[in-house]
């Protein structure tokens, strides 16, 4: 039997129950695909159905402020979709009258989405036979195929992406797409893959040779960085704080924080309350402080680790723009901010 045919017969017995395979609506199905890149889907999944909750509709994604679409994001990480995700909204209700794109091409003129999502919401919705390449697909097809050209190689992103588009089922490719993808993810498993109840053992190179641990191949990750944060938590006696938005771009562009002093190494308790960082904010205005976590709080994110310190200062009354300690948890924060506001603040 042909490997799309199988496939599609597998996932006919296997898929699992996703609130967005029961739908054809692109708005939802965008909604999901974008929320799932660099997710699992049993987290990703509550926020779907919150998205689809409050905004049922892509004039109401659209119609929402950004900051309400980054706080129900809160918790997700790679902020950057959901800045994405609210600017083509505003573009698809207002520039195409709420006309979602309906083709490959068009959907790539969606800022935010790329080759595998436009391949997907393309195929899934609109019958289009342009085939999925994900991190699910490159490990099905190098293991299956034998391949081992690095998959985050430019050469082994063509390779596999042409060799996926040989492979798609052009009367059906909505299913296929679906089945490679669920194949990966439950069938042909990173670690300890189901080979023995596999519908494609007898022809899997990978298994023949007794490769499948070694496939698929990717190039070393580029080395994390180390940075130091430390956070100024000013108390006031009347129960404010100074929070802010954080402009400049970067992972956490438009979230919540409190004043934020960078360093190259560990800032010191006796080079603190000298530092010019402190003197910009507070003047020669006599404050309290001391430290929330004598160790640091690690923040590991993909490409850097945050070692971060919390500073406690109190002082009588701050000299600049305040907002209440009591309205802290309305603004959208990164999950490292939250989670300290949750502890300090309430525990």
């Amino acid at each position: 039997m042909d490997f799309n045919k199988t496939l599609i017969i597998w996932y006919s017995e296997h898929k699992r129950d996703m609130p967005w395979r029961n739908t054809k609506n692109p708005y939802y199905i965008w909604l999901s695909e974008i929320i799932l890149q660099q997710t699992q889907i049993t987290q990703g999944q509550p926020y779907y159905n919150a998205f689809i909750s409050k905004y049922p509709t892509i004039f109401d994604l659209a119609n929402a402020q950004e900051s309400e679409v980054l706080k129900l994001w809160q918790g997700l990480g790679y902020y950057s979709r959901a800045r994405n995700l609210h600017a083509s909204a505003k573009y698809v209700a207002n520039e195409l009258e709420g006309v979602f794109p309906n083709t490959y091409k068009d959907l790539l003129k969606l800022k935010g989405v790329g080759d595998y999502t436009a391949s997907a919401i393309a195929s899934i919705c609109f019958n289009e036979p342009t085939a999925v390449v994900d991190g699910n697909v490159y490990r099905v097809l190098s293991r299956y195929f034998g391949i081992d050209t690095p998959i985050n190689s430019t050469k082994g992103m063509k390779e596999f992406k042409a060799l996926a588009t040989t492979l798609i089922d052009h009367q059906n490719p909505s299913d296929y797409n679906q089945a490679i993808m669920e194949f990966g993810a439950i069938q042909c498993k990173p670690r300890n893959p189901n080979c023995n109840t596999c519908p494609l053992n007898v022809s899997c190179v990978a298994l023949q040779k007794d490769r499948i641990h070694e496939l698929p191949v990717k190039l070393k990750k580029t080395k994390v960085s180390t940075k130091y944060f430390n956070f100024l938590v000013m108390l006031s006696t009347d129960k404010k704080t100074v929070f802010q938005k954080r402009t400049h771009k970067g992972i956490w562009q438009n979230l919540y924080q409190f004043p934020l002093l960078e360093t190259d190494k560990k800032l010191k308790i006796a080079d603190f309350k000298k530092h010019p960082f402190i003197e910009s904010y507070l003047g020669n205005i006599p404050f309290e402080f001391s430290l929330y976590n004598n160790q640091d709080i690690v923040h590991k994110l993909s490409h850097q680790h945050l070692h971060t310190k919390f500073w406690i200062i109190e002082i009588d009354k701050l000299p600049q723009k305040s907002i209440a300690i009591a309205d802290l948890k309305r603004y959208p924060t990164s999950m490292l901010i939250s989670n300290f506001i949750d502890e300090f603040f309430d525990g």
